[in-house]
């Protein structure tokens, strides 16, 4: 569209001439003189900036340069030649573990067991770790004593605090793993004596039988996690102005009533935005827990796409497999944040973008 002269002059009857129109002028400063206004405000502000450089370089080293090294998904391995020198392979990789065929049909019966694998734990995690937080959240929501809530939300805090390593090798002892203990862990104990589980299997090792690992998989994860979790919950609900409960109680509803009506519609948002993160996050398991817990004997149900990246781009010497087998898993996440967002944006009116 044409810009009128109007918008950009005014015209002076005194005089009988046009002048520049004084916003305009201030408009053109700004821009003229707009990385000035920046360097000035940079310059103001250079401890914060100093601050947000180690976080700026932890970007940068470890997840923007690693993107260079995702062209070896397209180009022959070679562990002598860079990258950038390697031959293009097309999508040889790709058809490798999708369809496999040939020598490489064990390959690709493994990597659709490691993506099937990958996709159970996450979303048992999902239907079973996610609402533990919110739950927690709420029970410290009703204590009333602040001495006895912090007593209880630091013990539950702890779990997350423990190294990978510490955590796993607590989960052996307590259900016998290798020669951590002699005999069968305590859980391994109480389970036998239950009668859920045979003395057998509880002597074997729970976690050296492929039916047990994802449920110690999914236990120990909400051990670990859902008290860290709660503290985003736990900060929403507190925020919750006391008039709603008033005005809740005048109605006459009580404790369940108040959660449902009050604190649940409340905290929707924060609850959307958190699943919409963690459905993101669906098929992006840490390889290191999962390698620390498994075994040969537990591949069938244990085996994730990470451990199958680390085991024939490592072990295997196999990188441009290792490489297209992520970045198929991290394509499919990010089109599960793009459908989880879209859905919660026409659903709720509340989306994370």
């Amino acid at each position: 569209m044409r810009d009128k002269g109007s918008d950009f002059l005014i015209f002076d009857q005194a005089s009988g001439t046009y002048r520049e129109n004084p916003e305009q002028m201030v408009r053109d400063d700004v821009e003229k003189h707009y990385w000035l206004h920046v360097g000035r405000t940079i310059l103001k502000d250079w401890r914060l900036y100093v601050m947000l450089l180690p976080t700026l370089l932890v970007f940068l080293f470890w997840r923007y340069l690693p993107m260079y090294e995702l062209l070896g998904a397209f180009k022959v391995s070679d562990q002598v030649k860079p990258v950038a020198d390697q031959y293009f392979a097309g999508f040889s990789y790709f058809k490798t573990l999708l369809v496999g065929g040939g020598a490489s049909a064990g390959m690709s019966a493994e990597f659709w067991r490691a993506l099937r694998n990958t996709f159970l734990l996450s979303f048992y995690g999902l239907c079973f770790g996610f609402p533990m937080p919110i739950i927690l959240a709420l029970f410290f929501n009703e204590i009333r004593s602040n001495i006895a809530r912090s007593v209880y939300q630091v013990l539950t805090y702890l779990p997350k605090f423990m190294s990978t390593v510490v955590m796993t090798s607590l989960v052996m002892m307590l259900v016998k793993q290798g020669s951590l203990t002699s005999g069968a862990g305590i859980v391994s104990q109480f389970l036998a004596r239950l009668g859920l589980i045979s003395q057998e299997t509880a002597n074997a090792g729970l976690l050296n039988n492929p039916d047990f690992f994802r449920g110690i998989y999914q236990i120990s994860g909400i051990w670990e996690t859902a008290g860290y979790d709660s503290i985003v919950f736990f900060a929403a609900i507190i925020a919750i102005s006391p008039t709603s409960y008033e005005a809740a109680q005048i109605d006459g509803a009580g404790k369940m009533a108040q959660m449902r009506y009050v604190v649940l519609p409340s905290i929707l948002s924060t609850i959307v935005i958190m699943l919409i993160m963690r459905i993101g996050s669906l098929l992006n398991i840490g390889y290191e827990k999962v390698l620390l817990l498994y075994n040969t004997n537990t591949y069938v149900t244990a085996d994730v796409v990470s451990t199958f990246a680390q085991r024939y781009g490592l072990a295997g010497a196999q990188k441009g497999i290792a490489s297209a087998a992520e970045m198929m898993n991290n394509v499919v996440g990010m089109l599960l944040v793009i459908g989880a967002n879209t859905v919660a944006r026409k659903a709720s009116n509340v989306s994370l973008y």
